[in-house]
């Protein structure tokens, strides 16, 4: 299982951003995957999780409406865009295989990626 995200940067708040995860070793269809952040001092935070096929869809509600993930399964990739970013954006983002809709459970994640949201 490899996981290896892309995408992270320095934005200023209210900017856009679009991280992006390729996963290999694994039918990225077959299995839930989805996102979760770690700002410094702070506890992991699940951000969203697509079910297996992409069937349903679940986001933290402190990024509902700003921030959309979206999957290729024929690409093996998954994809988070956000929005309306804000300084308490900031952390690191990784991609995680087998996540479910409580967002606290996650299986195997990649390094992550950084987002620093400031002006």
């Amino acid at each position: 299982v490899q996981l290896v995200e892309s995408g992270g940067g320095l934005v200023q708040p209210g900017g856009s951003l679009r991280l992006s995860c390729k996963a290999s070793g694994f039918p990225l269809e077959h299995f839930g995957i989805g996102w979760f952040r770690q700002a410094p001092g702070k506890e992991r935070e699940g951000v969203a999780c697509s079910s297996n096929r992409g069937g349903n869809t679940y986001y933290a509600d402190s990024v509902k409406g700003r921030f959309t993930m979206s999957r290729d399964n024929v690409r093996g990739t998954v994809y988070l865009q956000m929005s309306a970013l804000k300084a308490e954006d900031t952390a690191v983002y990784h991609c995680a295989k087998e996540c479910y809709s409580d967002l606290l459970s996650w299986g195997s994640w990649g390094q992550g990626t950084l987002v620093t949201v400031s002006s």
